[in-house]
């Protein structure tokens, strides 16, 4: 074998081997997206739970136990919330001004509560166990233990669970 044919099989054994490395580092420097994620457990933000607990206000014009538009709006749209969850419960309060007397008032209020359970029915609250209280005129705190000024109002606390 002639020293030039060692030559040109070292040198072509030579670019084989650089080639080959070259292909090897390449691969091991091209990241997928999954390689480059940091590895943690969970997502970084946390999302709400959807069946979650939430309470809806509706006010009442003075006097008057009508739920106008904007409070059917609010009704629908707690309807809507509850899809995909358990409702294990509605609290429906019904409050009343001071001015008046107080029969009056509590008569009132109770009439809001009622009209107020009847349109969560209809907006699909219908195999829920209802808890509908009047309290009139009444003091009543709210949850953070202050005094509401405007009790022209009917409370809704719903409850739910996951399914």
């Amino acid at each position: 074998m002639a020293l030039e044919d060692l030559g040109n099989r070292r040198g072509a054994a030579m670019v084989g081997m650089i080639g080959t490395l070259a292909l090897v580092a390449g691969c091991q420097s091209a990241r997928s997206p999954t390689a480059a994620a940091p590895d943690h457990r969970g997502p970084l933000i946390v999302a709400p739970t959807a069946c979650a607990d939430f309470t809806v206000t509706i006010y009442f014009d003075s006097g008057s136990a009508n739920i106008g538009h904007g409070g059917e709006a609010l009704l629908a749209a707690a309807g809507s919330r509850t899809k995909g969850c358990w409702v294990t419960g509605v609290k429906v309060r019904g409050l009343a001004d001071a001015p008046g007397g107080h029969d009056a008032n509590l008569a009132l209020s109770k009439r809001r509560a009622e009209t107020v359970t009847r349109a969560l029915q209809r907006h699909g609250f219908t195999q829920v166990e209802f808890q509908v209280t009047a309290v009139g005129d009444a003091p009543v705190e709210g949850p953070g233990g202050d005094i509401h000024l405007l009790r022209r109002r009917v409370d809704v606390d719903i409850h739910l669970g996951a399914r």
